[in-house]
């Protein structure tokens, strides 16, 4: 048997290093693209890139099952391949990549497999990801060097390959911004330095510097934003916020294009940067959001162990097509297909699969919250409340099972709590209100642009972000933009028409009237009429035409993830 574990060891290294190798291949057509204004070619390269990971895994495990043939569920060979496994990535600066990827082949080679600490990396595991001073994959800048020629040194250290739009008043922006925000409150010292990535983070049309400066005995974060235009490149603004640069990173948002040599590294500075984001959620934003899984199961199960809440469920008006649940000190929200829908809905649970998947290929823009999706989900039985157990045998009977005091779920996913829209909105101020409601409407014209329509624009299916963001979280009814027909309602003309109990003119599938948006979209009268008032555009069709035709000519609709009023240049087009 001990002959045996080698080569099958030697077959899932194989295949991590084949799919290290695409995946690299992917990332480092980033900066091509950028420079080549290529935002087609971006977007695509992203989208093939997530795609990578399952595709090489389905591929393998066929090929590993053959070979494995009838020991598949024999732990003790299982033992020997891990042994085998762990000597050959020992040395690797990805060796935590490669532990989830070992992870992810036993579990499709063994399909509702029980989570085994002896067979996988599941609490023990590579962790580290503390910054070491001092590495190779920092540019560092000591503040002798002076203000200016430390700016103009970052600027010719990023090198986009192509001219700038106006260098010189980049480097003017920035020392004012740097005058502004940190020498007004900090006298620089010799000690005092700056540091920023030597990679790159590439995401749509914009390139972006993650560096921090020492400076009054402390770390000061920032990142530099820069856009390629038709004109040139150019520095689009300078954020120090740390707010801002949370919501770069945040769970909304696509996964960077950066080519992280150390990953843990790459995530070690990171948290410096954003100290209040969790591990699993830098490795989502660098885009080993598998590996980002493992994290986020590890601080689940720590969690399990340190609390002694109840799982109940989740606040809000039940959806027909999700039940979903929460652990109420957990910050996550656990979502299952039921197995039964109520009219109108008329779809299977194929199609919700289908949906969710769609959501993690596209552009998020900030406004579609991130998933996880688990398979064979284990919750501790006497964790689970009476009331969410008989939701879940009156819901989604069919996902479940109980073994050895353990609630099995098939098939779930995971989401980031966020506070129902709907709710929300119920018990807030008018002042706030009026803000919020403005960031909704906001939230579904982004959406828009990214060729997202989400069907159901209902409050109950948006929530909202500690930071008061409006994020879209039900992905059922969602539709590409382009395949809906947005029309004028027609005017009744006869008595007849007038009248009808039912509409008298001819309604296809696709077929989308704005107009009607205004009857079911705000309920609160004070918040309603300001929002008739600021998103007017919103019941045009030929507002959402006009959306639709530059989505058509292939014009990628950049959604800045910062205030538009922070830029330098507010007027460049990009």
């Amino acid at each position: 048997m001990p002959k045996r574990a080698l080569p099958l060891a030697q077959k899932i290294y194989s295949g991590f290093e084949s799919y290290i190798r695409s995946f690299k291949i992917y990332t480092r057509l980033a900066p091509q693209y950028f420079r080549e204004r290529n935002w087609v070619m971006m977007q695509l390269n992203h989208r093939q890139r997530l795609r990578l990971y399952k595709d090489l895994l389905f591929q393998l495990v066929a090929e590993f099952n053959e070979m494995l043939g009838e020991d598949a569920a024999n732990r003790e060979i299982w033992k020997l391949i891990r042994k085998e496994y762990q000597s050959m990535i020992a040395d690797r600066p990805d060796v935590e990549l490669a532990e989830t990827f070992f992870n992810s082949v036993i579990r499709k080679a063994f399909p509702g497999m029980s989570i085994d600490e002896e067979l996988m990396y599941v609490m023990e595991g590579y962790q580290i990801c503390k910054w070491r001073e001092n590495s190779h994959l920092v540019h560092t800048y000591p503040s002798q060097m002076g203000l200016e020629p430390i700016i103009r040194k970052i600027l010719d250290d990023f090198d986009p390959g192509v001219p700038f739009l106006n260098k010189e008043e980049d480097v003017q922006f920035l020392i004012k911004s740097v005058r502004e925000v940190i020498l007004t409150r900090y006298n620089p010292g010799p000690e005092t330095k700056t540091e920023i990535l030597k990679p790159v983070f590439y995401r749509n049309k914009a390139a972006y510097l993650i560096g921090r400066t020492y400076v009054g005995h402390k770390w000061m974060p920032f990142i530099i934003p820069l856009m390629h235009g038709e004109k040139g490149v150019f520095v689009d603004t300078l954020i120090f916020d740390r707010n801002i640069m949370s919501h770069l990173f945040s769970f909304t948002r696509s996964y960077f294009m950066v080519d992280a040599e150390i990953p843990s590294q790459i995530v070690g500075f990171l948290s410096s940067v954003i100290s209040h984001k969790k591990t699993h959620e830098l490795y989502n934003a660098i885009g080993f959001n598998k590996h980002g899984k493992t994290l986020f199961y590890r601080d689940y199960l720590y969690h399990l162990q340190s609390s002694t809440d109840q799982f109940v469920v989740a606040p809000g008006v039940k959806g027909m097509v999700m039940t979903v649940f929460t652990l109420p000190s957990f910050d996550v929200v656990f979502k299952l297909i039921k197995d039964h829908f109520e009219p109108p809905k008329n779809m299977t649970r194929q199609e919700v699969r289908e949906k969710y998947k769609l959501v993690s290929l596209h552009d998020r823009v900030g406004r579609m919250a991130d998933t996880h999706e688990f398979e064979y989900f284990h919750i501790p039985l006497d964790r689970v409340s009476p009331e969410l157990m008989k939701e879940l045998r009156n819901t989604a009977n069919s996902l479940l099972d109980i073994q050895n005091n353990q609630l099995i779920i098939k098939h779930l996913y995971t989401e980031r709590k966020m506070r129902p829209l709907n709710l929300y909105l119920e018990g807030c101020t008018k002042e706030k209100g009026w803000d919020v409601v403005e960031d909704y409407g906001r939230a579904i014209l982004q959406l828009a642009q990214a060729n997202i329509f989400p069907g159901d624009m209902m409050t109950k299916n948006f929530g909202l972000t500690r930071q008061n963001r409006v994020i879209f979280y039900d992905y059922d009814e969602i539709e590409f933009l382009t395949d809906m027909n947005f029309r004028v309602k027609p005017k009744p003309e006869t008595y007849e028409q007038i009248y009808a109990s039912e509409p008298w003119y001819d309604i296809a599938k696709n077929d989308v009237f704005p107009e009607d948006f205004k009857r079911w979209m705000i309920g609160r009268p004070d918040l309603k009429d300001h929002f008739l008032d600021y998103h007017q555009k919103l019941f045009d069709p030929l507002y959402w035409q006009k959306i639709q035709t530059k989505i058509r000519n292939k014009e990628l609709l950049h959604a800045f993830p910062y205030p538009e009023e922070i830029r330098f240049r507010p007027q460049e087009k990009v």
